[in-house]
């Protein structure tokens, strides 16, 4: 029998499945200890039942190796506290070694096996110096992670235009390549400012209808399509798909004429 996956949630938003083989008895906002590289995690359940199985799952999840105690999340909230520092020393770090990047965060393994280590760059970054000056500092193993913009936004988190959190920070796991064909099969204005979230790039959410637009659309002729009317030879000016109204424009009128579908 398959174990159950459930999901867990770490520091920054960073979600991952995990077996519970020992049928743990675990609901959401319970804290786990979980197996990690080469050591032990802590993390918080997010999600459970029939939405994590449906998910796509790459590569084969790790376990949940028990519930956490009361000593687990005093140590927890000693690494946080480490953390502050630490990002404060890799700054001082960054700087003395005149390096062209910017610390986003800083992570402490459950165990302090590992300290991570989240940064942006225009740029590839010898950082093997750094390294060796944080690792000769922290005795522990150092990692250093490049992660994108939209990553960078992903781990800060905050809140949208819309007025709720952002999508990468609430239940995001992968980013989708997006593009501005995505806008024009909405019919959005290609307006930069408007189509771009706080990461500079265009929104994640100009995908979640993507579907949905490109169904509708096949019902329709396209934008600046020529058609014949009763009236003569008109062209397609803007489609409602809502309302399924198409607008049509005539031949040396400025008037905008709608009809339904």
């Amino acid at each position: 029998m398959i174990p159950e996956i459930v999901e867990v949630s770490f520091k920054r938003n960073k979600r991952l499945p995990y077996f519970n083989p020992k049928d743990l008895q675990i609901t959401i906002g319970d804290y786990v200890m979980v197996e990690a590289e080469k050591g032990i995690d802590i993390g918080v359940v997010s999600k459970t039942g029939r939405l994590v199985s449906l998910a796509d799952i790459k590569g084969k999840p790790m376990a949940i190796m028990r519930k956490a105690v009361e000593d687990d999340l005093v140590r927890l909230k000693e690494n946080r506290r480490r953390e502050v520092l630490a990002a404060q020393i890799g700054q001082q770090k960054i700087a003395q070694h005149k390096l062209k990047m910017k610390l986003v965060d800083v992570e402490y393994q459950y165990d302090q096996n590992k300290l991570t280590f989240y940064f942006t760059s225009d740029k590839r970054v010898d950082f093997r110096e750094l390294v060796r000056d944080l690792a000769t500092k922290y005795k522990t193993r150092i990692e250093l992670r490049q992660i994108g913009v939209r990553d960078e936004t992903k781990r800060i988190g905050g809140l949208g235009i819309c007025g709720r959190s952002y999508c990468c920070s609430l239940f995001m796991n992968e980013f989708e390549p997006i593009s501005t064909q995505y806008a024009k099969e909405q019919n959005l204005p290609l307006n930069p400012g408007k189509l771009s979230g706080v990461c500079g790039r265009l929104k994640c959410c100009l995908a979640f209808e993507k579907a949905f637009y490109q169904q509708s659309l096949k019902k329709y002729p396209p934008l600046d399509a020529a058609i014949i009317t009763d009236r003569g030879r008109v062209i397609v000016d803007k489609i409602d798909i809502f309302n399924e109204v198409i607008y049509l424009r005539y031949k040396d009128e400025e008037v905008i004429e709608g009809i339904s579908l």
